[in-house]
């Protein structure tokens, strides 16, 4: 799970992803802040939508941690979240900011949220998990 800063309507804002070991987006959110409430928020999300992970890869963030740890202290012994905060475990998601970047730069970011959300959860999703699906029918 990492973030990054996209621009909406002139302002920067945080885009939340979470990948799994695979590289494929598993969710995101757009925030106005970076903060402890965004990143629960993002989890929550996540984990609705996806069930609860055993391992969670996140950066040195203090308030991702700190998510993280609200979520394990409400949890029992064997279904807590591992929180690893090792940096190089994180590159699986710090190098696919490349592709949204990339995607974004051209178009000096968005105009309103809804079109950010849309535009963001094409790219996501589709492009990445049916990519090996697609290179496999055609080969």
């Amino acid at each position: 799970m990492d973030e990054t800063y996209i621009k909406l309507n002139g302002c920067w804002i945080y885009l939340y992803r979470a990948v799994d070991k695979l590289g494929d987006t598993v969710d995101f959110l757009l925030r106005a802040k970076r903060d402890a409430v965004a990143a629960k928020v993002f989890f929550k999300k996540a984990f609705k939508e996806n069930g609860r992970p055993k391992k969670v890869t996140i950066d040195k963030s203090g308030s991702n941690k700190a998510a993280l740890d609200s979520f394990n202290r409400d949890a029992s012994k064997d279904e807590e979240i591992e929180i690893r905060q090792i940096k190089y475990l994180n590159n699986i998601v710090e190098q696919d900011h490349r592709f949204i970047k990339k995607r974004t730069r051209p178009m000096l970011g968005f105009k309103n949220f809804q079109s950010a959300k849309s535009t963001l959860s094409t790219w996501s999703f589709p492009c990445r998990k049916n990519y090996g699906v697609l290179l496999r029918t055609l080969l």
